[in-house]
């Protein structure tokens, strides 16, 4: 069976930093992309998710509105992906969602909900300004 479990969502100030972490189980990290999509309070989970990670190709994608201060990274041996989130914007709060993907869905435009084969149940970032 496949499972993605988050954890490491919390309260911080703009500025601060968090890493979130998934673990997955029911498959391998070289079989499938790993992406985060995300949720802010009031409205529909973005379409597009804002990071994702080809273990099995060393491939990372970014969108423009956390590049350069998110960063996703894996560890196969622990089948964890983890996304470090520094200098954090109120704009940031949200649900965080991992998610499980078609091998190829970090290229091109990035990861999207239609990519997506499995779901965590997600983890809650606030960011007070």
């Amino acid at each position: 069976e496949v499972q993605l479990v988050e954890s490491g969502g919390g309260l911080v100030q703009a500025g601060g930093s968090l890493r979130l972490s998934c673990v997955a189980s029911g498959f391998t990290l070289h079989d499938q992309a790993i992406g985060w999509f995300r949720q802010a309070p009031g409205k529909e989970r973005e379409t597009d998710g804002v990071s994702c990670i080809s273990t099995r190709d060393v491939f990372t994608y970014y969108a423009d509105s956390v590049k350069g201060r998110f960063t996703i990274s894996s560890d196969s041996a622990k089948n964890t992906v983890y996304l470090q989130m520094n200098n954090l914007k109120p704009e940031d709060t949200a649900v965080y969602y991992c998610a499980a993907l078609y091998p190829m869905a970090c290229y091109g435009p990035g990861p999207r909900i239609p990519d997506v084969v499995s779901w965590g149940q997600g983890t809650q970032v606030t960011v007070s300004s």
